[in-house]
């Protein structure tokens, strides 16, 4: 699939998206408390985005049962919520979600710590965001799509931490799922050259331990392999012919 350069048109749905994603996020993270299962927040996100007239993009996404991802410690990505999983204190849970507006998609994650998080795990899920922020500085019409990828890399490496390699980001708009693909791992200079108009998903998955993954049996729950815990950053961007628009943007 051809990488698509995106409409005013186009670009306004997928602001829309991306608000309404944003307040999702936002509640998400206020409901967030020791007691609360991983299936009450997949409920009340599903409830909040479909309260918009929009549509979960996850829901039954190549068979994913739910509205929102919730990985909890070290649970990557893809978390499926269960009423049984509940949330303690000092846990870091990662919320995973997209909104489909009028057949367009926006795609973001956060991780957040549950009461008192030790200094590690604060220090994980800011290392985890800041380096969204490093690529992103990147993320200008003339750049290389591994430019962006390169940026997160050294960020994350550089205070002890490992990048996961299977999973990455992608384009984003009348699909969830565009092209291109986005490591958050690379060379600078290679990859695409970034036109404005293009649509893009960045989302480093951060672990603190090796960058080794397994997936349990469930068949969409993602690991790390030695045990140690992980973070989750994501927003969908737009090109422009200077700074990077978040249209996913946390909420004021």
């Amino acid at each position: 699939m051809a990488v698509t350069i995106k409409s005013p048109r186009e670009i306004e749905l997928m602001r829309e998206a991306g608000r309404i994603l944003a307040i999702t996020h936002n509640e998400l993270e206020k409901a967030l408390k020791p007691g609360i299962s991983t299936l009450d927040i997949d409920r009340l996100g599903e409830e909040i985005i479909r309260s918009y007239g929009c549509t979960p993009s996850f829901k039954n996404y190549n068979g994913y049962p739910a509205s929102i991802c919730v990985s909890v410690n070290d649970e990557v990505v893809h978390g499926i919520p269960h009423k049984d999983h509940i949330i303690d204190e000092g846990d870091i849970v990662s919320l995973d979600a997209g909104v489909i507006y009028k057949g367009y998609h926006s795609d973001a994650a956060r991780t957040h710590g549950v009461g008192e998080i030790s200094p590690e795990a604060r220090k994980l899920i800011d290392v985890t965001r800041q380096s969204f922020f490093e690529g992103i500085r990147f993320a200008k019409e003339g750049y290389r799509l591994f430019d962006i990828s390169a940026a997160i890399q050294q960020y994350v490496e550089s205070h002890g931490y490992s990048i996961v390699r299977e999973y990455v980001g992608h384009g984003v708009g009348a699909q969830m799922h565009e092209s291109p693909e986005i490591p958050n791992y690379g060379h600078p200079g290679r990859g695409p050259r970034l036109l404005r108009g293009m649509t893009l998903a960045i989302e480093p998955m951060v672990n603190a331990g090796s960058a080794a993954i397994q997936q349990m049996s469930d068949g969409w729950t993602v690991k790390t392999l030695d045990g140690k815990w992980a973070a989750h950053y994501e927003n969908s961007i737009l090109i422009t012919d200077g700074e990077p628009e978040i249209l996913t943007a946390p909420a004021i």
